[in-house]
């Protein structure tokens, strides 16, 4: 039979210390419970045993919760990352990466990235120092350089970021003109506004360090975007045909001033050649009337046969006169030397001194054998 069955005496079996099977006594379970709870704070009660198992178990508690709370404190710092340590709100000291352990609930630890590069942009409309109207779209770029300042001093950091950047642009536009801030000013735009900016940031301690500043555009106003590019146009115009006139003289004048080095080297050249065949002449006639006064003879005879030699060299006709004969005899070479032979035609006969003179020396002995029969017919008759 089962224990909690009705009947046959089995209510010493009841683990509810009776028979009654109904529902347990709320009232009764609350009594207990105080009863050991006042047993763990030093309460009298029935049952001191339990009064001592109900310490244990709370220490134990304490001792969980004590650990729990302990781990909660630990944290990793990443290698980008610094974080400032606030204890009751007030700063207490700036962390370094790495693992650390601060007391939960007492110490707040505020974590900030140091490496990454943060961007801000805006667009401002402004006036020049010649009272146009420009806009201007500028980028800035920055890092946390100072976690302490960039947390505590100021409430709003990037805020205050841009008004400070929106402050020192209009202080750099508005000492330049129109022309400067919208063709080639940029750079110098972009240079002034980084070094202003950045003493603006450091003397409100915001802890930020400028990486870069760049000026993205800069145009007039969309009313006068129209006239402003017909302005822009001319000026482009005005360019090109300025570089394509000096494009021009630049060819033009080195070309000149090769052709009169050209002609002044060519003078220098031809004066030092006259120069040099006259110094020479001299010095041959010179040597020539030294050569003269030692044998007049011998060097008459040599000056003759030279110049007919370069007289006889560019003629193609000889005539040839005998001593004592009333004859003079032709001799067409050139006619001559044209009926040679179909094999010579294109090859003319080299008539040089050396040929002249065997020539003539052959026709002169020819022409003295003639005249010396002649006389002898004569004498004979």
């Amino acid at each position: 039979m089962a224990w909690n069955e009705p009947g046959g005496g089995n209510n010493s079996r009841d683990p509810w210390g009776g028979g009654n099977q109904g529902p347990p006594d709320l009232d009764e379970a609350l009594k207990k419970l105080q009863q050991r709870f006042g047993g763990l704070f030093g309460g009298g009660g029935k049952g001191g045993g339990g009064g001592g198992a109900s310490a244990s178990l709370f220490v134990v508690l304490i001792c969980g919760a004590a650990l729990v709370w302990g781990l909660m404190g630990l944290y990793q710092i990443d290698e980008q990352e610094r974080a400032v340590v606030l204890r009751f709100g007030k700063y207490h000291s700036t962390v370094r990466p790495g693992l650390h352990w601060n007391p939960p609930g007492i110490d707040e630890v505020i974590r900030v990235n140091t490496t990454k590069v943060r961007a801000a942009s805006f667009r401002e409309i402004m006036l020049t120092q010649d009272e146009n109207i420009v806009e201007v779209r500028m980028s800035v770029q920055y890092v946390i350089d100072e976690v302490k300042d960039y947390v505590l001093q100021v409430r709003e950091p990037e805020n205050s970021l841009q008004q400070a950047a929106k402050s020192a642009l209009r202080h750099v536009v508005g000492g330049m003109t129109m022309d400067l801030v919208l063709t080639e000013g940029r750079t110098r735009i972009a240079t002034e506004v980084d070094e202003r900016l950045q003493n603006y940031l450091t003397s409100y301690t915001t802890g930020i360090r400028l990486s870069a500043v760049n000026v993205d555009d800069s145009k007039p106003p969309s009313q006068v975007q129209a006239a402003f590019d017909d302005v822009i146009k001319a000026r482009e115009d005005e360019e090109r045909v300025k570089n394509e006139a000096q494009s021009y003289a630049n060819g033009i004048v080195p070309e000149a001033r090769g052709q009169a080095q050209r002609q002044i080297e060519e003078a220098s050249a031809y004066r030092e050649q006259v120069i040099a065949n006259a110094e020479g002449e001299a010095d041959r006639f010179n040597n020539l009337l030294t050569e003269y006064r030692k044998a007049p003879e011998v060097t008459r005879e040599r000056l003759y046969l030279d110049a007919v030699q370069n007289v006889l060299t560019n003629t193609s006709k000889i005539m040839v006169d005998v001593e004592g004969g009333n004859n003079v005899m032709y001799l067409p070479l050139d006619k001559l030397n044209a009926g040679a032979g179909a094999t010579r035609r294109s090859a003319p006969m080299d008539i040089n001194s050396s040929n002249i003179r065997e020539l003539t020396d052959a026709v002169t002995e020819q022409l003295r054998r003639d005249a010396a029969a002649q006389q002898s017919r004569r004498g004979g008759r």
